[in-house]
């Protein structure tokens, strides 16, 4: 069985994170969304809400588990057995940056890591640009998916 992890931070669960996810699935028998927890980031969003986004985004779909984790992704899918991390790519600096990480990864352990482009019509989501629509009471519902509520 082909399982593959999508490790964020999900602050919160965007659209462009929706889309690499679905088309995830078509390539996995499991994508495994696992939310980083980092004690020293300060989040918008608790760990429960962002946990609940996902699962309610993808409440109808079988081949989709969210889990939570400390600790380098790396030693996270070795523990749970997977051999794939799956990564959404929207641009050249995200190119570099996810590139370094996959190397350093693959050094770690047997881990390959597998890029997908983001769609054209939501390559310029960001979970910090949503934040910052939120902070400024903007309409954030053009980038995330209906899952995402905002209290």
């Amino acid at each position: 069985m082909k399982r593959a992890i999508f490790p964020g931070s999900f602050d919160p669960l965007t659209l462009g994170h929706y889309d690499i996810i679905k088309r995830g699935v078509t390539l996995f028998d499991e994508v495994i969304v696992a939310i980083g927890v980092n004690a020293d980031k300060k989040y918008m969003f608790s760990l429960k809400e962002r946990k609940k986004f996902i699962e309610d985004a993808f409440v109808n779909e079988p081949k989709i588990k969210v889990v939570t984790y400390k600790g380098l992704t790396v030693d996270f899918c070795k523990k749970i057995d997977v051999e794939f991390i799956l990564r959404g790519l929207r641009n050249p600096a995200d190119f570099e940056f996810e590139k370094a990480i996959a190397h350093t990864n693959r050094d770690l352990a047997p881990i390959e890591t597998v890029f997908l482009l983001t769609s054209a019509d939501t390559s310029y989501i960001a979970s910090s640009i949503v934040r910052d629509v939120i902070r400024n009471k903007g309409d954030y519902t053009k980038l995330v998916p209906k899952s995402v509520k905002i209290k």
